[in-house]
């Protein structure tokens, strides 16, 4: 993913990143799970202020484009996560059922995957 700033133009950078951002998960140039560079990292490639990439990315955050993860990074949630979740979902179901698992069984699976 490619960000470009136009320090001419009257749109704040800021608004930029995050419009570039939400234009390539709109687009499917960005995939829910993929990782967004570090804040430092992408102010470095395009000659922006670290503040000025947070603020992108909390903007980001507060739309639910991406979730920030600690130390595992911003990651896209995109207008796509919840269809992605969805086929997911519909995935294991259909693998349990060909197991012969239960719905409770399958459940308590999901669960016990999700406990950290």
């Amino acid at each position: 993913m490619k960000v470009h700033i136009d320090h001419d133009a009257t749109e704040p950078a800021f608004e930029q990143v995050r419009r570039q951002i939400t234009e390539a998960v709109d687009s499917g140039d960005l995939a829910p799970g993929q990782k967004l560079p570090p804040v430092r990292t992408l102010a470095a490639e395009v000659g922006l202020a670290v503040n000025t990439v947070a603020k992108a990315y909390k903007e980001l955050e507060a739309l639910g484009v991406v979730a920030t993860r600690g130390r595992a990074g911003t990651v896209v949630l995109g207008r796509g996560a919840d269809r992605a979740a969805r086929e997911a979902a519909a995935t294991y179901a259909a693998t349990v059922q060909a197991l012969g698992l239960g719905q409770a069984e399958a459940i308590e699976l999901v669960r016990r995957a999700l406990t950290p």
